[in-house]
C-alpha cells in the first residue's frame, strides 16, 4: 500500500487542461506538455517523477491531444499502476489504462489466444516451485529449499533475458554469473521444466510475455490491432526493463516514437531479475531527436537526508555512476542523519523501538515511520522489539489491502447499510458519514481504543480503523457525502488497489520499500556481510548493494538513523564492521563524501545500548588456509578455511568441547552460543590450541572469553575430562 502523504486524499478535478499544470515546476511542466515523440525523463528519488507523468497523460487528454483509450502506461508493480490510475482519475483522466507489464501482456494474450492458436488460453501457474522441485525430481537432482528457490529465481532470469536451456551453460560462462548449482544441472532442471509445462497445458508469469511476444511478431494482423488500439507509451522505472518486456515494448510500438520512458539509472536494484539500466542509458543513442528531461529537484527529502543521498552515489563507480542525478533539496533544513552503534542485535531493535516510540510521542504518526533491513529474516528480532515496546507494526509484502478477509466483510456490511438507508436501526444514532461508519463497523470488530498487543486481532482492528480515518477524510473533502458515495468511492478504490494508510509502522525489507516513503526512516543492520551482502562479490554487484542503500536513504523525508550492531547475540564477540559505504560520510570515517548544493553536515555518531568496541585498524583480507580463496563469510572466517574445504578437526576433541560448553551454560544461566558459537569450537578443534595465546587469536574466543573460559578449553584441549574442566573453570569469572 503506499505510505501517508502529505497531499490531501481527495482533490478536486480541475476544471481544464491548463488547470493541470498548475502547481508545476519548470521541469515537471516541460514533462507535460512535451506530447510529441520520443521523451526521456530523467528522475531522481523524490523529484516528482509520477507527478509529472500522470500530469503530462491528463494534461494531454484534457487538451484533447490524446485519446484515453488510445494511451498505455506501463509500469512494474500493481501497487505503482493502482496509484497512477488513481491519480489520473483523480485530474480527470479516467479512461487511460495503467498496467504491468505482464497485466497488459496477459490481457492482450487472453483476447488474441482463440483467433492466433485456437482454444482456449492455457491455465497460468501461480507458482512455479512446486513444478520445479518435480523437474529436479525427474533429473534425480536433490535440491535444498533454499536451493530450489534459487533454481526457480534462475530460470525466471533465463526467460526474462531470452535465454534457452541449452544456452544457459554457456550465457552464465559469459556473463561470469554465480548461479546456485552447477549450470549443466540447471540447464537439465529448466528443460524439463519446460516440458512439464508443456504436458500439463500450462504457462508461467514469463511466458505470458513470450507467448505475446510470439504472436505479434508471427501475426502482423493481431501487431497492427494492437498498435491502432495503443498509440501512446509511458513507461515508468524503466531502469527496471528486462530485455524480454523491451522486446515486447518494440512490438507495440512498431514504427512509431510516441513514447515516454521514467527512469533513474541509481535506483537501478532488481538486476538479478534481469533488470538493467542499458535501455535508460541508451536513449538518446536509440532515439537521437528525444526530448531529455531532468528532474532533480528533490521535494520528499530535507538538505541533510539528500546531502548523505548525494555523498552516498559521489562515491559510485561504473556507468550508471556516471549518469547520477545531483539532488537539489527543496525543503526547509531537518534534524541531521544519526549514526548508531550497538553492542548486538537485540539490542539494536530494542534502540530502534524506543526511538520510534519517542517519535510516535512527539506527534509523528506510526504510519509515517519505517524500519527497513537487507534481507527479510531480519524482521523478526524488530517485530518482538517493537511489540515488547507497545508499539503497532505492519509487514510490508503481506496481503493487499481489499483482499483481507476483515476488509471484505466491512464493505459488505457498509453497502447493505446504505442500500437500507434510514431503515437500519444501526444508524438510528450516528450523525455525520463518519459516525454511521463508526456504526457499522463496531459489528465488525472495530472500537474507540486498539486492542492491547500485536496479532491477527490487532491487523483485524489496524484494517476497520483504516477505513474509519478514509471515511473521515472523505467527509471533510467531500461535506454532504453520503454511505452510498463512501461504497462508490471504496469500490473504485478497490479496483485500482488504492489502499488507505494503516497507522502502524512498517516493517520492509530494501527492495519491498522502492516506490514508498516516510517521515523516519531507520536503515538497520548495516554492517560489513549485510550491506553489501556477503555474496556481493564483483565491482557490479557492490554497485548494486550501494544503489540498494540510497534508495533506502531516499525513502526518509525528515527522521533519518542509520545504525548497526557490533555481534549479532548478547555476549559475542564484537567483531563486526560498519558498512564501508558509510566511510567518509559517518563523522571519524575519513574523508568527507561529495556534498550537495544546499546540504551541510554529515551528523553526529551516537552510542546505542551496551559497550561498544574499540576502533580497529584496518586488516588485510582473510583467506583459507587450504585453498587461498578470499573469506566473506562469517562462519568460514572464524574457521579460516572455505565451508567446503577439507577439515582436519579432532572430532572426539570437539565432542568433549560441546559436553563441556552445555554443562557450562547450564551454570551460568545462559545459552550455549553465548559460552562459543559451533564455529568457534570447531575452530579450536582444528588448531588444538596449546597455550592462551595459541587460544586467544582464534576468531570468536576474544579477551573476555579468554579469562573466563580459557583455563578450561586449555585443559580439554591437553587431554583432560569435561568434569575435571568444570572444575578448572570454577573460579573464572
Amino acid at each position: 500500500m503506499t505510505a501517508a502523504t502529505h497531499s490531501s486524499l481527495f482533490p478536486q478535478v480541475p476544471e481544464s487542461a491548463d488547470a493541470v499544470l498548475e502547481g508545476l515546476d519548470p521541469e515537471q511542466r516541460e514533462v507535460a506538455t512535451a506530447l510529441h515523440g520520443p521523451v526521456c525523463v530523467l528522475a531522481g528519488a523524490g523529484t516528482g517523477k509520477t507527478r509529472a507523468i500522470t500530469h503530462r497523460i491528463a494534461y494531454g487528454v484534457r487538451a484533447g491531444i490524446l485519446q484515453p483509450s488510445s494511451v498505455l502506461a506501463v509500469t512494474f508493480t500493481n501497487r505503482a499502476a493502482g496509484e497512477m490510475r488513481g491519480r489520473l482519475r483523480q485530474l480527470g483522466a479516467g479512461g487511460v489504462q495503467a498496467r504491468t507489464f505482464h497485466s497488459a501482456a496477459l490481457r492482450q494474450l487472453q483476447y488474441f489466444w482463440p483467433k492466433a492458436v485456437g482454444g482456449e488460453l492455457p491455465r497460468l501457474l501461480e507458482r512455479k516451485v512446486q513444478l520445479v522441485a518435480e523437474a529436479a525430481a525427474r533429473c534425480r537432482i536433490r535440491l535444498d529449499r533454499n536451493e530450489l528457490r534459487d533454481v526457480t529465481s534462475e530460470i525466471e532470469w533465463s526467460k526474462v533475458t531470452q535465454t534457452v536451456p541449452a544456452d544457459y551453460p554457456a550465457v552464465v560462462a559469459k556473463t561470469q554469473r554465480d548461479a546456485p548449482r552447477d549450470p549443466a544441472e540447471i540447464a537439465q532442471i529448466y528443460a524439463t521444466y519446460e516440458e512439464l509445462k508443456r504436458d500439463r497445458s500450462v504457462i508461467d508469469f514469463e511466458d505470458v510475455l513470450l507467448l505475446t511476444v510470439a504472436i505479434l511478431q508471427d501475426r502482423h494482423d493481431i501487431a497492427d490491432h494492437v498498435r491502432r488500439q495503443y498509440q501512446h507509451f509511458v513507461v515508468d522505472e524503466y531502469q527496471d526493463v528486462s530485455p524480454l518486456q523491451q522486446r515486447l515494448l518494440d512490438l507495440w510500438l512498431g514504427d512509431r516514437d510516441s513514447l515516454c520512458v521514467v527512469g533513474d539509472a541509481s535506483q537501478t536494484i532488481y538486476s538479478f531479475t534481469g533488470a538493467t539500466p542499458e535501455h535508460l542509458l541508451n536513449f538518446r543513442t536509440r532515439h537521437p531527436r528525444a526530448t531529455v528531461v531532468k528532474l532533480v529537484r528533490d521535494y520528499r527529502s530535507t538538505p541533510q537526508v539528500v546531502h548523505l543521498a548525494n555523498g552516498l552515489l559521489g562515491q559510485a563507480r561504473g556507468r550508471a555512476a556516471e549518469h547520477r542525478l545531483e539532488l537539489v533539496s527543496q525543503r526547509d533544513p531537518g534534524p541531521e542523519p544519526a549514526y548508531t552503534e550497538y553492542a548486538d542485535e537485540p539490542s539494536e531493535a530494542e534502540g530502534t523501538a524506543r526511538r520510534i516510540r519517542d517519535l510516535i510521542a512527539a506527534g509523528v504518526p506510526a504510519g509515517d515511520i519505517a524500519v527497513l533491513y537487507r534481507v527479510n529474516s531480519q524482521s523478526e528480532v524488530y517485530e518482538q522489539a517493537l511489540s515488547d515496546a507497545g508499539v503497532p507494526y505492519q509487514l510490508r509484502g503481506a496481503e493487499r489491502f481489499f483482499e483481507r478477509a476483515e476488509v471484505r466483510e466491512a464493505g459488505v456490511a457498509l453497502r447493505g447499510a446504505a442500500r437500507a438507508g434510514g431503515n437500519d436501526s444501526l444508524l438510528d444514532d450516528a450523525e455525520g458519514l463518519p459516525a454511521e461508519v463508526r456504526a457499522v463497523l463496531s459489528t465488525k470488530g472495530w472500537t474507540s481504543e486498539p486492542p492491547a498487543g500485536s496479532g491477527a486481532v490487532r491487523d483485524r482492528w489496524e484494517s476497520l480503523a483504516a477505513l474509519v480515518r478514509l471515511a473521515e477524510d472523505f467527509e471533510r473533502a467531500r461535506p454532504g457525502a453520503t454511505l452510498s458515495d463512501l461504497v462508490a468511492e471504496l469500490d473504485e478504490r478497490a479496483a485500482a488497489q488504492h489502499a488507505p494508510t494503516i497507522q502502524g509502522v512498517t516493517l520492509a525489507s530494501l527492495h519491498s520499500a522502492k516506490g514508498l516513503e516516510w517521515d523516519a526512516v531507520f536503515l538497520v543492520g548495516l554492517t560489513e556481510g549485510m550491506m553489501p551482502i556477503a555474496y556481493a562479490r564483483t565491482d557490479e554487484q557492490v554497485e548494486e548493494e550501494r544503489r540498494l542503500l540510497y534508495v533506502g536513504v531516499t525513502r526518509a523525508r525528515l527522521h533519518l538513523t542509520l545504525s548497526w550492531s557490533l555481534a549479532r547475540s548478547p555476549g559475542g564477540r564484537a567483531g563486526r564492521r560498519p558498512s564501508r559505504f558509510l566511510s567518509g560520510l559517518r563523522p571519524g570515517s575519513g574523508p568527507l563524501g561529495t556534498r550537495s548544493a544546499r546540504g551541510t553536515g554529515g551528523g553526529g555518531i551516537e552510542r546505542g545500548a551496551g559497550p561498544a568496541a574499540a576502533r580497529r585498524g584496518r586488516r588485510g583480507p582473510a583467506r583459507c588456509r587450504v585453498c587461498g580463496r578470499t573469506l566473506t563469510d562469517a562462519g568460514e572466517m572464524k574457521l579460516m578455511r572455505c565451508e567446503d574445504c577439507p577439515s582436519d578437526m579432532d572430532e572426539a576433541l570437539y565432542e568433549r568441547l560441546r559436553d563441556w560448553r552445555a554443562a557450562r551454560a547450564r551454570e551460568i544461566g545462559q545459552p550455549a552460543y553465548c559460552v562459543f558459537t559451533d564455529k568457534t569450537l570447531m575452530a579450536i578443534a582444528e588448531a588444538v590450541p596449546g597455550s592462551a595465546g595459541d587460544l586467544a587469536v582464534i576468531a570468536g574466543v576474544g579477551a573476555r572469553k579468554l579469562g573466563r573460559f580459557g583455563t578450561a578449553v586449555l585443559a580439554i584441549c591437553a587431554g583432560g575430562t569435561v568434569e575435571e574442566a568444570l572444575g578448572e573453570g570454577a573460579g573464572e569469572e
